[in-house]
């Protein structure tokens, strides 16, 4: 139970909220076997854990530091060759469309492409900070854009506009603005592209200085609001970092001139924010994954929701874990071990025998999830989950977040077998 306490002459508060509702919560919402059979509460499974030595849990929350603020001592955006102008070559290779299945014609793309000028590629290089939870786009435009909504798994919910979302306080370096003066193209800790310059104010050392303290708090509730007053600032999801001191907590704020103060912010209730890294107990694992439960699935964190890769990297966050955006680079962290090669049955076996839970993800190319431990013999994870795929290779759609076996539609009879997760399960990824 949270303890509420007065707000009284505080301009900045934090409360418990609810997204806001959208269309992705009128999608449909299939229930499989699992979601009815296998416990969807994490309490269940949270007496599994191994404990996480407190000096090595601290040595991980440094390297997470770390990388929050590293592109505050970048010298330049450093986009891989095969990373970079990808937003280009997608709209350009193929027909994209609007979410209402009409084919968006070459004029209105190239001029996103024009308004980008990517020609001024790391030109700027200004240290700047999110004021606010903001979408972070692939080209600098509002619009979404999609392959054929007519092919299975294309369309809505999937826009390729959409790359990611920056909570309140991340820090960024700036490459350059767009050509109209309302974006600026960023990288931050674990993602680049166009943020609106209305979502972010420019630092200077005297803001780093204090707002890299070294002392951070973390929210552990997911969905809290950001008010002045009786005014909404920001949705502020689970795992959003705010500096503190013995004054309280801190976050960024604009000035007329564009640059960041900090403003101290005063939570309405106990519970919902915390010192980061928090202890790695049972009662801490089954809290912060239970608020994962049910959320709707957000593709690129769209509609203030999680795709698989958020979910893993909002889990960890809290006990100092520090993950990258998507689901292959997470792949590539903590401890590898190949599941490539085995049988099904091997790989359940591989999975209990070496997997830790809750410290361990299961990565199949294009999702990954959070193994939670073992029910009845058979491995459990927790995964932001799109849908099931189906022998006409449509998917039958889940579209939320999960407990369930490693055969998530087993039981029915249109199922694709040989795409179900355990057969294309890749690696073990363990902290």
């Amino acid at each position: 139970m949270l303890l509420y306490f007065s707000v009284l002459h505080a301009d900045f508060y934090l409360m418990p909220s609810t997204r806001a509702s959208s269309k992705i919560d009128n999608m449909p919402k299939a229930i499989i076997q699992d979601m009815q059979t296998i416990p969807q509460n994490p309490s269940f499974y949270a007496n599994q854990i191994k404990p996480l030595k407190i000096s090595e849990q601290k040595k991980l929350d440094n390297e997470y530091n770390e990388k929050y603020f590293a592109s505050w001592k970048m010298k330049d955006i450093n986009i891989s060759v095969d990373d970079f102008g990808w937003e280009t070559r997608f709209v350009r290779e193929k027909p994209i469309y609007t979410a209402k299945a009409k084919i968006i014609p070459p004029d209105i793309y190239e001029e996103w492409i024009s308004n980008a000028q990517m020609d001024l590629y790391n030109t700027q290089k200004i240290r700047a900070i999110t004021i606010k939870r903001a979408e972070l786009k692939s080209l600098p435009t509002k619009e979404s854009f999609y392959r054929d909504p007519h092919q299975p798994g294309e369309g809505f919910p999937f826009d390729y506009n959409q790359n990611s979302a920056y909570p309140i306080n991340m820090p960024l370096l700036i490459s350059h603005f767009s050509k109209d003066g309302k974006w600026v193209f960023v990288q931050g800790a674990y993602a680049f592209g166009w943020l609106n310059i209305k979502d972010i104010a420019i630092v200077d050392d005297d803001f780093i200085k204090q707002f890299q303290n070294g002392q951070y708090a973390i929210t552990v509730k997911d969905n809290l609001r950001l008010y002045k007053n009786s005014t909404p600032i920001s949705l502020i999801k689970l795992g959003t970092i705010f500096p503190y001191d013995s004054n309280g907590y801190f976050f960024a704020t604009k000035n007329n001139n564009g640059m960041a103060k900090l403003s101290k912010v005063r939570p309405t209730y106990y519970g919902i924010i915390a010192p980061k890294p928090i202890a790695f107990t049972s009662n801490n694992v089954a809290r912060i994954a239970s608020a994962f439960i049910n959320e709707p699935y957000g593709w690129g964190e769209n509609f203030e929701a999680r795709d698989c890769s958020a979910l893993t990297r909002d889990f960890f966050a809290p006990f100092g874990i520090f993950l990258n955006r998507n689901s292959s680079q997470q792949a590539k962290e903590g401890k590898q071990i190949s599941l490539i090669g085995l049988t099904k049955e091997e790989k359940k076996v591989k999975i209990i025998q070496d997997a830790i839970p809750f410290r361990s993800m299961l990565f199949v190319p294009g999702h990954i999830v959070l193994y939670i431990g073992q029910y009845y013999g058979e491995p459990i994870i927790i995964h932001a989950y799109w849908g099931v795929r189906q022998k006409d290779l449509t998917k039958l759609i889940t579209g939320r977040t999960i407990i369930s076996t490693t055969e998530p539609g087993k039981e029915l009879p249109t199922t694709k077998s040989e795409s179900q997760l355990i057969e294309t399960l890749q690696s073990i990824v363990s902290f």
